[in-house]
């Protein structure tokens, strides 16, 4: 492989670069080799986007309607403030907290539009990298979203790691968590997957949770959630925002990155937020000063379409009350494939435990798949999945269950 040379020339002296090859996605390398292939069977389980059960690109009813509404509305293009649409920030922290949260009430929190997650997860970073009074480093569950490593080193964090998953039972590692996270050296940062932890589909029950909360509390750690699957996991937005809410009820103040890519299916509007609920009202102003300035520089304002969608749909009651039908729909539909496929395994005569596949929740599934049993699952059923083992329920179909059934059950046997 050769190397790239890049040179800049700055106040007339020359600075050397040299970077090596950028590393292939692993996801959109699978999304490359399947379109490449000719076989009629195959299937995309790499890609993190809903599909309907005809594995189309799903556009929400309500995301329709508001977009109509917009363009009735013949609203202008101006710019938007730095911290983006003020009615939804608003509807953003209301849904994240809860419509009668004293954080609102008391004026503790301060919330901003990001560029989807991955922005919202950016400012955070840049935030904390610079102002955080404690250690600068990050502890991410191992695994985690794998965005999540370049975007907090990038940000000027040292990005270390805890035990979450446990590859024996492809369910949570309790044990192994709460031993690394009570030897993380106070005032640290750690990252919490809300609710449908990505990628393995595997979250701590409620009493678990509890339990971390004390522990991260004991250790004086400050908790950064990362929500992009608020209302996608369960169908129930206020279910799948209970841990954040627990730990604000404890008396932690967090951080909290949100998404509407899943539970709006805005992938390619970027819509989110960034929140930081402060200690009282006071510190929360001088926050939100800060983050001014280091969004200006960056991005210096929002897009403003997609955010008008979301604060349409959470701010109409009407549309509110379909969307979250909506959810029930897509969630509902996800649980059933994970049922059907346990099912079908067991048709296919499979005497595995299956049942981390329905014990899982959310979009994505650690199947416990080796990676030499996805080399076959790829070459000789031509189904696409990250080496992993990771797959995208929404991929799975009430048509190619049973497909993807008897390929698990041929390379596992």
């Amino acid at each position: 492989m050769h190397k790239i040379f890049c040179y800049v020339n700055c106040l007339q002296n020359k600075l050397v670069v040299e970077c090596g090859d950028g590393t292939p996605d692993p996801i959109l390398g699978v999304t490359e080799a399947f379109k490449r292939d000719s076989n009629p069977n195959k299937m995309n389980l790499g890609v993190g986007a809903y599909r309907d059960d005809e594995g189309k690109p799903y556009v929400l009813p309500t995301v329709r309607k508001a977009e109509a509404m917009i363009a009735a509305g013949n609203m202008d293009h101006e710019y938007l403030g730095i911290t983006g649409l003020p009615d939804f920030t608003k509807a953003s922290a209301k849904l994240a907290f809860g419509d009668d949260s004293e954080v609102i009430s008391g004026g503790r929190n301060i919330t901003v539009q990001g560029i989807s997650g991955t922005g919202s997860l950016r400012i955070g970073g840049n935030f904390l990298a610079r102002f955080f009074p404690g250690s600068k480093s990050v502890y991410l569950p191992t695994p985690s979203w794998g965005n999540h490593t370049p975007i907090f080193r990038d940000s000027g964090l040292e990005v270390k790691g805890y035990r979450y998953y446990d590859k024996n039972t492809c369910g949570f590692d309790a044990a192994g968590a709460m031993e690394d996270i009570s030897k993380i050296p106070e005032k640290s940062i750690i990252i919490l997957h809300a609710c449908a932890h990505n990628p393995t589909g595997v979250d701590p029950k409620p009493e678990q949770w509890k339990e971390l909360g004390k522990i991260i509390k004991d250790r004086q750690l400050f908790p950064f959630f990362d929500m992009a699957y608020q209302g996608f996991a369960s169908g129930d937005p206020a279910k799948d925002a209970w841990a954040l809410r627990h730990f604000i009820s404890e008396g932690h103040t967090v951080a909290l990155a949100q998404s509407y890519a899943k539970n709006m299916g805005l992938y390619g509007q970027r819509v989110g937020a960034f929140s930081l609920v402060c200690s009282d009202a006071d510190e929360a102003k001088r926050c939100e000063s800060q983050l001014k300035i280091i969004i200006r520089p960056m991005y210096s304002n929002p897009p403003m379409n997609g955010a008008r969608i979301a604060n349409l749909i959470m701010n109409t009651p009407e549309l509110n009350a379909e969307w979250k039908k909506e959810l029930e729909l897509m969630s509902g539909r996800i649980i059933s494939m994970r049922t059907q496929l346990v099912d079908n395994l067991r048709k296919e005569g499979s005497n595995r435990d299956w049942s981390h596949i329905t014990d899982q929740i959310g979009m994505f599934c650690f199947t416990g798949l080796k990676p030499d049993q996805v080399e076959r699952m790829t070459k000789d059923f031509s189904v696409y999945l990250t080496k992993d083992g990771r797959i995208s329920v929404a991929g799975i179909s009430s048509k190619n269950n049973a497909y993807l059934a008897h390929a698990i059950h041929e390379v596992t046997k």
